[in-house]
């Protein structure tokens, strides 16, 4: 039986450590800043996270074709940077028996035109669609 050397195994732990790190970024909520728009929240990819202002807190009334153009948001559990309390996000469970992300009650969503890492293409939109902001 051959001996596993040390430089070997530590490799194996290093990757498996960092890879463990990459799987938590993925449940970041991040803190943007653009000119025109302000600072708003981001997944950890950096797409805008939005908020419908006829949801109610702890209550989606986007559904149907409204979820196709405006996709949910969901993490079971989130990570927030600094200055953001992370007490403030939480879920629910939708109508539609689908989980949905939530900032202080409000469901969060996507929006289907955003394409880069921080478009806010739909900002204001029908008057209704905000950036979710801190």
């Amino acid at each position: 039986m051959r001996r596993i050397r040390f430089p070997m195994v530590a490799a194996v732990i290093l990757s498996l450590a960092l890879g463990g790190a990459a799987i938590a970024d993925d449940h970041a909520v991040k803190v943007t800043k653009k000119d025109g728009v302000g600072t708003f929240f981001t997944d950890a990819k950096g797409m805008t996270l939005y908020i419908f202002k006829k949801d109610s807190p702890g209550k989606s009334a986007c559904a149907g074709p409204c979820v196709d153009r405006w996709p949910l948001y969901f993490r079971e559990k989130v990570a927030v940077p600094d200055g953001v309390k992370a007490d403030d996000f939480g879920s629910i469970t939708r109508d539609d028996g689908k989980r949905q992300t939530t900032y202080k009650g409000w469901p969060l969503y996507y929006f289907v035109n955003d394409k880069a890492p921080g478009d806010t293409q739909g900002q204001g939109m029908g008057s209704v669609w905000y950036v979710a902001n801190p």
